[in-house]
């Protein structure tokens, strides 16, 4: 066990710090001491203090409990578009790189075109296009990391269908959905999961910018990015209320990046091998 935790250290403290966050989010309205809409105009601007840890915002309302509530819109839209993004980016790769041909070159064109564009301005983009809400930044976020994952699982499966078990199970009459499903997938796992929580943070970081610039949940509604918005020309006046939300966007995406250093470090048989 203390072999496990020097090797793992930061991933393993990224990981619980990462686990609080979703836990505070996911039960904001117990673990929330006030209403994160409620107004109280006559204690505007009031700095931290036991009765508001955060300190309260133009409108009084109270920014502990907003930062609480805003992790919502930006983890639920975050993970949607990871999880999208993973299956179809991972469906396009084993289909361009086990069928090989016309197709895989079709399809890797296409990823190569997606993928001369900044992930955030393509998802600018699309959100332009498609229109303002959250559902919509999830799409756009997604769409933009399609390509990742599929170039990644494209690169995985083009070594898998030359080794030995592989081979084993196509001379033995085993169809392509036998061996995708029996044998591709289970062996590319690995670095997809590690990818996926590489992307994670990337989203997170996405999700926060596309709010911070109106282009995801309404104006007032409690979101990390939003809130730094809103507060950006306080920043003087009263640092308090941008500086919370932007601390904690940090601190959650920095804690995502550690988390998946480790489970490189654990998925990774070489460096698994080079710790040992």
């Amino acid at each position: 066990m203390a072999a496990f935790w020097r090797r793992y250290d930061i991933a393993l403290v990224g990981s619980a710090v990462f686990g609080f966050v979703l836990l505070v989010t996911v039960f904001a309205s117990l673990v929330a001491p006030y209403d994160p809409m409620a107004r109280d105009i006559k204690n505007r601007f009031a700095g931290p203090s036991a009765a508001h840890a955060f300190g309260t915002d133009q409108l009084g309302r109270d920014v502990f409990s907003r930062v609480i509530h805003g992790g919502r819109p930006i983890l639920s839209a975050s993970f949607s578009a990871v999880v999208c993004a993973l299956a179809i980016g991972a469906s396009i790769g084993i289909a361009g790189g086990y069928l090989r041909g016309w197709l895989d070159t079709a399809l890797m064109r296409l990823m190569d075109v997606m993928l001369s564009f900044p992930s955030i301005l393509l998802a600018i983009l699309i959100v332009a296009t498609l229109g303002v809400g959250l559902l919509n930044v999830t799409v756009a976020i997604g769409f933009a990391m399609v390509p990742v994952f599929a170039r990644l699982a494209r690169s995985i499966v083009i070594t898998l269908v030359f080794e030995e078990y592989v081979l084993a199970a196509r001379s033995l009459g085993a169809s392509d959905r036998h061996i995708v499903w029996k044998h591709i997938l289970p062996n590319m796992m690995p670095p997809i999961i590690v990818q996926a929580s590489a992307m994670l943070a990337v989203a997170i970081g996405t999700a926060s910018a596309l709010n911070f610039i109106g282009l995801g949940v309404e104006p007032g509604s409690p979101d990390w990015g939003m809130m730094v918005a809103e507060g950006q020309r306080l920043i003087f006046d009263a640092p308090h209320v941008p500086l919370f939300p932007g601390l904690v966007i940090t601190i959650t995406v920095l804690s995502v990046n550690y988390m998946g250093d480790g489970l490189r470090d654990h998925l990774d048989p070489k460096l698994r091998r080079q710790g040992d």
